[in-house]
């Protein structure tokens, strides 16, 4: 049932993933579930939901994900990474959280799963280092806009872009990024429809100031 669910699912995201990723990204789901009943990785509880809140809400990102190393901020249980990781084996993935008992599950999934593309971190944002930056900068419900901006601004690389998952279109949000003048602006805030999810979904693209023309 979920491997018919998640192929119609990628079919309704417009996404081509061959059978190889899609046993992984099932092979996820069932390590994301059997590690949460004791390390709280997701307040979501329903088993049914994990494959649209979690693995299509992650791959909804797919289409905005350009080349170069990605940063996933406040990974928690690896979303979105993993499943982008997973789909992208090209891309360099580090996953950073402050909690250790995450960030084992997030090394131990990678283990698992041969993803040799995924470093997990446990560290606070604003403790990492990064010569050059990084290209990608994520997160899925990690902080408000300006306070994510503001924790990774030293850590994206010149003509780097920060790709936020939010829910509804964060408007307030981008008011308040727009008045901390942390010398970057908003390129597109693009709609996600992302199947089985009820709500609003919306990625919002970041990008240092003048850069926007080319986001």
């Amino acid at each position: 049932m979920s491997a018919a669910r998640l192929t119609a699912g990628l079919a309704a995201l417009g996404l081509d993933l061959d059978a190889a990723a899609q046993e992984k990204l099932l092979a996820y789901q069932a390590l994301l579930l059997k590690w949460n009943r004791t390390y709280n990785l997701t307040a979501l509880r329903d088993p049914a939901k994990v494959l649209p809140y979690h693995l299509l809400d992650s791959l909804a990102l797919l289409p905005f994900v350009g080349d170069g190393d990605l940063l996933d901020v406040g990974s928690g249980g690896g979303m979105p990474g993993i499943p982008v990781a997973i789909s992208r084996p090209d891309l360099a993935v580090t996953l950073v959280d402050s909690n250790s008992k995450k960030v084992a599950f997030l090394t131990q999934a990678a283990i698992e799963l041969g993803l040799p593309n995924v470093t997990a971190r446990c560290a606070r944002v604003e403790e990492l280092e990064r010569p050059g930056g990084y290209p990608q900068i994520t997160s899925r419900a990690f902080a408000e806009l300006a306070d994510f901006i503001a924790l990774t601004r030293k850590l994206i690389a010149p003509g780097g872009r920060w790709l936020a998952m939010k829910g509804v279109y964060p408007a307030e949000e981008i008011e308040r990024l727009d008045a901390a003048r942390l010398g970057v602006e908003v390129a597109a805030v693009h709609p996600l429809a992302v199947p089985e999810v009820e709500g609003e979904r919306h990625v919002v693209i970041v990008v240092p100031e003048g850069a926007a023309a080319s986001a």
